[in-house]
Formats: C-alpha cells, structure tokens, sequence
C-alpha cells in the first residue's frame, strides 16, 4: 500500500511540474517579458528577419510583427492591413513585406508609421524604445483587436 502511495505522489508531482511548466502567456513568438501593461522584446533579439507575435485577446489572436531595417531601427506593425479587410497578413520576400491578399511590396524601412491613405499598408503598431528593449504598450495592441475578428 506504501508503495501505491508513493507511486501515486510522485505521479502528482511530475503533473504539477508540467502543468507549471508549460504555463503560456497571452503573448507567441520571440523573447518577450509579458506584463499587464506592456510587451518587452529585447532588441537584441531582432534583425532584419520579420518576428511575428500573436497577442491572446479573449480568444482573438491579434498578430503583429517587429523588424530591424537598414538604418538597426526596429519597425513595428500589425500583421493586417486596415484597406484590404479581413486578416492576410504579410510575409517577407528579401528587404521587403509583401500583402498576401494584394501583392503590394513595401520597403521594411518605410514601415512604422500610420497609413496616408494611399492603399494597402501593414497596420500603424507605435512601440517605444527604453534602454536596450523595444516597448509595445497592450493596449495599443487592443487597438488592433477590430482587424482579427
């Protein structure tokens, strides 16, 4: 009877360490620190290779992504577009982001700054830079919520 006691605590113990171990947060992707408030990435963690993130809003997956351009500067956009509806996304063709719905090519160092109006653009993200770390505030990526529904 011991012996079933014992096999049954450790079996207990292993679930719990897994349950514990494999806790995920809201946030998918890169290296992140996720609080309440904001997303921290480490921005020497980025490159000139498109890192796309996933936030958890209550079941809607809100996707952007952060990219280095040319110039070291990172680049943060939704990975949608606020003219060609429904979410598509983007993906990389060399220094380029291109819309899977329309075809258009963008320059990855013209992201980062809100559409004019002048057609298909990934989605304005505004980010902040501290130190060594690229800042999304969640409640900008929130903002995004309409584009993924």
């Amino acid at each position: 009877m011991k012996k079933n006691k014992i096999i049954i605590l450790g079996i207990l113990v292993i679930i719990s360490f897994l349950i514990i171990g494999c806790k995920k947060d809201n946030i998918t992707g890169n290296t992140i620190v996720d609080t309440s408030d904001a997303v921290t990435i480490s921005l020497a963690s980025l490159s000139n290779t498109v890192d796309f993130y996933e936030y958890d809003d209550n079941g809607v997956k809100i996707s952007y992504f952060v990219v280095l351009g040319s110039d070291g500067k990172a680049r943060t956009a939704f990975d949608a577009c606020d003219v060609c509806g429904g979410y598509k996304g983007y993906r990389q063709q060399g220094n380029d982001i291109v819309c899977n719905n329309c075809g258009k090519v963008f320059r990855i160092d013209g992201l980062g700054s809100k559409n004019k109006g002048y057609g298909c653009w990934p989605s304005f993200l505004p980010h902040e830079i501290e130190g060594d770390n690229l800042i999304i505030q969640i409640s900008d990526i929130k903002q995004g919520r309409n584009r993924f529904v």
